[in-house]
């Protein structure tokens, strides 16, 4: 709706890749609590300017009709707007649309500013890097403990064991039928991260590397600038002149890389991430694993994230050796296997030389986290009680939201879509009961008003055709300092 502000330009609402597909953004804050005040913000004022419709309330979406159905978001005429569209029709002729429409929640992490100067000076004698080179490579350290941990937010706030016959396809019958509408998989935690959800499915033998910065600038930089035949004989420019994608290469840009965690740092506006990230080094960490909570207003509770808090943390500081492409795969098997059957006692992890489950792996990760819940609930309460409710669920799987969604459709005898409709409204009717003050109210419209007004701004500013401003994008390149 025009009364939210304009995609392109607002800071906290835009679109992903759908029209029908909200963004929800909050700025960096100092604590958990705050993010999700804000975040409970922006939900109330969209909510009240929907009309009939509703915010789905799941990760997987609810029931669509062939790709067709699903309309790419527009940014309007602008080259920066254009080229956001234009990459979105690119992914739909590579992994077709429906994938598109998958919705998750994305965590951001950053340490205090002020702490990186003082774990320097503790580091100076054992380095000669600068202060952004070993803020970097911490923030790398994180990433690869990340991949060997995140199977653990699968299973903890995985909600997604169900999707819709119709999103699936002729692929619905390699899973098990809940009802006619509905299939599953009986111990799933997060189909949505499984090979049916967001995934690079070419065979082109994309293997990022996060030893270290420059290696994955790299490997990143190397599949955005390589050309993939099956990609070049769909074509850059359509039957009527217009383009269809951005280029034939592996990657059109970075943000085609579905990884669970990325190495972030915000372009300047025009400017390639990976040029930011080589220039300017990691400012933040992005986790993309966590599934929408459907019992969540927001669609994640305060009590995960705080967990994830204490997750990053532990992430942060336990010892995190580089990744060969072997360890590399083994984290990505496990994470498939607690995808498909997380709460299953039969399962083992490849993580663990398929010796341990998730119980006895879980358990033992968990109890090593004690002491940092301990000491982050000296700055705010709820770390502590946030941490024993996940062990809860390590030691109960049917505490976890996926089970609880499974015996929620089951006792109410809803399929997959009955089940995110009462959610959906439910939620709705909870945004609407308390709406915001008049001094945010007029906080966001006035937000709402100025976008609006700056996406014109840069319509007008445009100086060069798209052609042009495409080529001088594409044309920077990471690969030349990395690689000298």
């Amino acid at each position: 709706p025009l009364a939210l502000g304009s995609t392109l330009t607002h800071p906290l609402i835009t679109t992903d890749y759908s029209e029908a597909l909200l963004e929800f953004i909050t700025p960096p804050m100092a604590s958990a609590s705050e993010s999700l005040a804000r975040l409970e913000q922006i939900h109330r004022f969209t909510a009240a300017r929907l009309g009939s419709e509703r915010l789905w309330a799941s990760s997987m979406p609810c029931v669509v009709n062939g790709d067709e159905s699903v309309p790419i978001a527009v940014y309007g005429s602008s080259n920066s707007g254009t080229l956001r569209h234009v990459y979105r029709r690119g992914l739909a002729l590579r992994y077709g649309r429906i994938m598109q429409v998958i919705s998750g929640v994305h965590y951001n992490f950053s340490l205090p500013v002020a702490m990186w100067p003082v774990l320097h000076e503790g580091q100076s004698a054992t380095t000669d890097s600068s202060l952004q080179a070993f803020i970097s490579a911490q923030y790398m350290g994180l990433i690869r403990n990340v991949l060997r941990y995140g199977w653990l937010l699968l299973y903890l706030f995985g909600a997604s064991p169900a999707v819709c016959r119709s999103f699936l396809g002729e692929r619905a019958d390699r899973f098990s039928h809940f009802d006619k509408s509905t299939v599953f998989e009986p111990y799933a935690t997060s189909l949505r991260m499984s090979d049916i959800g967001y995934s690079n499915r070419n065979p082109a033998g994309l293997d990022v590397s996060y030893d270290t910065l420059d290696a994955y600038i790299e490997s990143l930089a190397q599949a955005i600038e390589t050309p993939y035949e099956p990609y070049e004989k769909i074509g850059v420019i359509d039957a009527d002149g217009g383009y269809q994608q951005l280029n034939a290469n592996i990657l059109q840009i970075e943000n085609e890389y579905y990884s669970t965690v990325r190495p972030k740092r915000p372009p300047r506006r025009g400017e390639k991430p990976t040029i930011a990230l080589r220039d300017h080094g990691v400012e933040y960490v992005e986790i993309r694993s966590l599934d929408v909570d459907p019992y969540s207003t927001c669609g994640i509770s305060l009590n995960t994230l705080r967990f994830m808090e204490v997750f990053m943390w532990f992430c942060v500081l336990h010892e995190s050796p580089a990744m060969d492409s072997s360890e590399r795969a083994k984290s990505a098997r496990t994470l498939t296997d607690v995808a498909y059957r997380g709460r299953d006692p039969e399962l083992r992890l490849a993580c663990t030389g398929d010796t341990l489950g998730v119980k006895g792996c879980g358990a033992e990760i968990l109890d090593q986290m004690d002491a940092i819940a301990e000491a982050l609930d000296g700055t705010e309460s709820g770390y502590v009680a946030a941490l024993a409710e996940q062990k809860e669920r390590i030691a109960h799987p049917d505490a976890t939201p996926s089970a609880r969604m499974l015996a929620d459709m089951r006792d109410q005898k809803q399929s997959f879509f009955e089940f995110g409709m009462a959610r959906s409204h439910a939620v709705h009717d909870a945004l609407l009961a308390a709406p915001l003050t008049a001094e945010s109210e007029a906080e966001f419209e006035q937000m709402a008003q100025a976008s609006i007004e700056e996406q014109h701004r840069l319509e007008s500013a445009d100086d060069v055709d798209f052609e042009t401003y495409l080529s001088d994008y594409l044309s920077q390149s990471a690969l030349t300092e990395t690689t000298s």
